[in-house]
């Protein structure tokens, strides 16, 4: 009787540390790709494609800046921004972001009026 009360306890303790370790581990972020330049071009995109909506959470940005005339800047809502890269940085940056619901506009400081994207968090 105590060896099978002992194996019951073992065997549910067992199963509670398999539980609490699957539910420890958290999701990747996904990752969106920013690119700006060579030319006077500038794109985010998740999966291969343009990124026009997006599910509020965190996301993996990888910023590939191309030209030393451009740098990647991101705004959002109630004030957000981020710069990502500065003028006259060449090379990628990564930043992992908390996007919350609003509009979003992503683009290059130094030309702004030419060289922008906008998405929207729900």
């Amino acid at each position: 009787m105590a060896r099978a009360t002992l194996t019951a306890i073992a065997a549910a303790a067992a199963t509670l540390l398999l539980a609490g370790s699957a539910f420890s581990h958290t999701a990747a972020a996904p990752t969106l790709v920013g690119t700006v330049g060579p030319s006077f071009h500038i794109t985010l995109t998740k999966g291969g494609k343009v990124v026009k909506m997006l599910k509020r959470g965190s996301y993996k940005f990888v910023i590939h800046d191309k030209a030393s005339i451009h740098a990647f800047s991101l705004d959002g809502p109630h004030g957000f921004a981020h710069d990502f890269t500065k003028i006259p940085f060449v090379g990628t940056k990564t930043a992992t972001i908390k996007l919350k619901a609003g509009k979003y506009k992503y683009y290059c400081p130094n030309h702004e009026s030419t060289m922008f994207g906008r998405f929207t968090v729900r």
